[in-house]
C-alpha cells in the first residue's frame, strides 16, 4: 500500500507527480526545486538554493513523520558542477549525523531556471 504525502510547507509539484510517496516503510521524496512555498521566489545563489531545496525536503519529511536522520540516499542535480563545494557546504548543515549515500550530477538545465534540485529516499 502506498501513501501520498503533501506538505503546505513545501512548494506544490510543478508537474503531474506527488511531493512524496511512502511505500513499504520507505519514503520517496520527489526532486525539490529551491522555491519558497510562501511566495514562489527562488534565491539567486547556489548556497541559498541548496538551503531552500533541503528546507523543502525537511518539510516533506516532517509531514510524513520522518527526519533527515532517516534519509538513506539523495541525488543532487547542479547546472554547474563548479558549484559543488558551495552546495556541499550547505548540504553538510542538514546532514550532521550519519550521512546518507549520495550522487551528484551536472545537468544542462533544471525547471524554472534553478541551479540546484535535490531528491531523497528515507527509510524507518
Amino acid at each position: 500500500m502506498k501513501r501520498i504525502i503533501a506538505s503546505a510547507k513545501a512548494p506544490a509539484a510543478v508537474g503531474p507527480y506527488s511531493q512524496a510517496v511512502e511505500a513499504g516503510g520507505t519514503l520517496y521524496v520527489s526532486g525539490q526545486l529551491p522555491i519558497n512555498p510562501a511566495d514562489g521566489a527562488m534565491p539567486a545563489s547556489v548556497a541559498d538554493q541548496t538551503r531552500q531545496s533541503l528546507t523543502n525536503i525537511g518539510a516533506i519529511l516532517n509531514e510524513a513523520g520522518y527526519s533527515f536522520d532517516d534519509v538513506a540516499k539523495t541525488c543532487v542535480l547542479l547546472t554547474d558542477i563548479a558549484d559543488f563545494a558551495e552546495m556541499n557546504a550547505v548540504y553538510a548543515e542538514f546532514f550532521t549525523g550519519d550521512k546518507p549515500a549520495r550522487v551528484c550530477y551536472q545537468v544542462s538545465a533544471l525547471p524554472k531556471g534553478a541551479k540546484v534540485e535535490i531528491d531523497a529516499i528515507a527509510a524507518k
